[in-house]
């Protein structure tokens, strides 16, 4: 039996880990592609673009986890009973439970792992992708000023410089028509380009500023630090489930300011901490219809679609009830299902 366990386990975790990396690298591609257009608008670095995309891996592979688990044992064992061997060993007197003991064993392995990307890698990663996405988009690092050339920061802001060092300006002239009925242009002998909490900021001395409006605005300064709002603050200081952690997001339930805040903690509470179990409820639910209609051989042909099915059923069926929970009442009772579903599938699978 042991010779037959690792015989079924090489075959699980080579076409698992197959499929794991060619499916996160056609996702992650799609990632790089849809990011494309950042790329080419802020100027960033392609290392500093590509250390970006990589922070999203982890998210990627927690989402596919299950469906590479179930593709990975509906392919093993359906092949083995393609070519009788599930037959042979059935005769031997081993039982469906025996036989889907290698299948399941790679499921709780995989549920482990998958709590733990869920729980701590998972956040950790997506805090340094927003993180890191706002500082190449927004922060210092991609200003890069031209020389007595204009430089757009954003739709309606566009500045000119005759010299830069560093982040030191010189002769610098500031257009801003973001607000149409009240555009301002400033000029100024010397500015620094600054990152506080706000976002960039320059802060310019020497200089002169005319405003437009309902009456025209002149005067001139010595020091007058401009906020430029180039960052979409909307879009930062939003409440992004994903980056916040597993105990903080846990806390919240009973503190979120309002019911679409409360319905998000609950649906990616459900995301992390039942979301793993559906890989041992797949490798059960998989191995059950294979092994049990391999015994009936006239509809054993049918069952790989029948698994499929029933695995498109399940699958949609948590994301979409998982999506619609806002309460904790809700959510416990979907933590039951899902043990309750798990317990009939085993019940099925070990009966005799």
């Amino acid at each position: 039996m042991k010779i037959l366990n690792r015989y079924f386990t090489r075959q699980l975790v080579a076409i698992f880990i197959m499929l794991l990396l060619v499916l996160t690298g056609l996702a992650w591609m799609l990632q790089i592609m849809s990011m494309m257009k950042f790329l080419l608008n802020y100027g960033v670095e392609l290392t500093s673009f590509l250390g970006l995309t990589i922070l999203m891996v982890p998210f990627i592979v927690s989402i596919i986890i299950p469906f590479v688990t179930f593709i990975a044992i509906i392919f093993v064992y359906n092949k083995l009973i393609s070519d009788n061997e599930i037959t042979v060993m059935a005769a031997t007197g081993l039982s469906p439970r025996q036989i889907a003991r290698p299948a399941l064993a790679l499921a709780c392995v995989l549920t482990v792992l998958h709590f733990i990307l869920n729980i701590w890698i998972v956040p950790t990663t997506q805090s340094m992708f927003y993180s890191t996405q706002w500082n190449l988009r927004y922060g210092l690092a991609h200003m890069k000023l031209q020389e007595s050339a204009f430089t757009q920061l954003a739709d309606g802001l566009v500045v000119y410089v005759d010299k830069v060092s560093g982040h030191d300006l010189s002769q610098l002239m500031l257009s801003d028509m973001r607000d149409r009925d009240a555009p301002v242009t400033i000029f100024a002998e010397k500015g620094k380009l600054v990152s506080t909490a706000r976002g960039l900021s320059i802060v310019m001395t020497n200089g002169s500023l005319q405003a437009s409006g309902d009456t025209l605005t002149t005067g001139t300064f010595d020091t007058f630090d401009m906020d430029l709002n180039v960052a979409d603050k909307e879009g930062e200081n939003s409440f992004r489930v994903r980056r916040v952690p597993t105990m903080t997001l846990i806390k919240s339930v009973l503190d979120a300011p309002n019911e679409r805040q409360h319905k998000m903690v609950l649906s990616e509470l459900s995301t992390r901490l039942l979301g793993p179990i559906m890989n041992l409820i797949l490798a059960a639910l998989c191995t059950a219809i294979l092994l049990r209609s391999s015994l009936l051989r006239r509809r054993a042909s049918f069952a790989p679609a029948v698994a499929v099915a029933a695995m498109a059923v399940v699958m949609s069926g948590f994301m979409s009830t998982s999506n619609m929970i806002s309460s904790v009442t809700e959510f416990v009772l979907l933590a039951l299902a899902i043990i309750v579903v798990l317990g009939g599938i085993l019940f099925v699978l070990f009966r005799k």
